[in-house]
Order: C-alpha cells, then sequence, then structure tokens
C-alpha cells in the first residue's frame, strides 16, 4: 500500500545489569592488582578481592531481582511509581 508505511522494530534495550557486573568484576581483578603493587600485603589485597567479590554478587542478586519485580509488575521507566519522592499532601490532611 503506498499510504501504509512499517515502522522498524526498536533495538533491544541494552543489559545495563550486565554491564554493571562486568565493571565491578573487572574491579575485583584491578583493585587487588593496584593494591599489591603499592605495597600491601597478599593477604591484605586477597581480602579485599573476596570482599568486592562479595559484595559484585549481592549486587547481582539484587540488580536481577529488581527486574524481575519490574517485569512481572509491568513497571518500566515512564509509568512506574506516579507517587515517586517529593511531597505529597492529602485533601484530607489539615495544614496549619
Amino acid at each position: 500500500m503506498p499510504g501504509h508505511r512499517s515502522t522498524p522494530a526498536p533495538p533491544p534495550a541494552p543489559d545495563t545489569v550486565r554491564d554493571v557486573i562486568r565493571w565491578a568484576a573487572f574491579s575485583c581483578v584491578v583493585v587487588p592488582v593496584v593494591l599489591l603493587w603499592y605495597g600491601t600485603s597478599p593477604a591484605g589485597a586477597a581480602g579485599a578481592a573476596l570482599g568486592l567479590a562479595a559484595v559484585t554478587a549481592v549486587c547481582h542478586v539484587l540488580l536481577r531481582r529488581s527486574e524481575r519485580c519490574a517485569g512481572r509488575y509491568g513497571c518500566d521507566d515512564e509509568g512506574f511509581g506516579e507517587q515517586r519522592g517529593g511531597r505529597h499532601t492529602r485533601r484530607q490532611t489539615p495544614v496549619d
């Protein structure tokens, strides 16, 4: 049809969780190397690496969980949480 134009499908959304986790994993490697470079004991560098790895793992779980919850409840960036932030007064509440 001459008047009918098909719109191309929008590009897939970037997986920001994967990007965050990649950078966190990168820091789990780089931070201990830098600590060793500056003279920290190997035990201290290993402790830092384990701590960063634990924080990364917990963040990964929480980020994926929040994605699942947002998908389950149909929340997108535009319409989620209309009452987010700010102060909201109700009409029945007396204001002095």
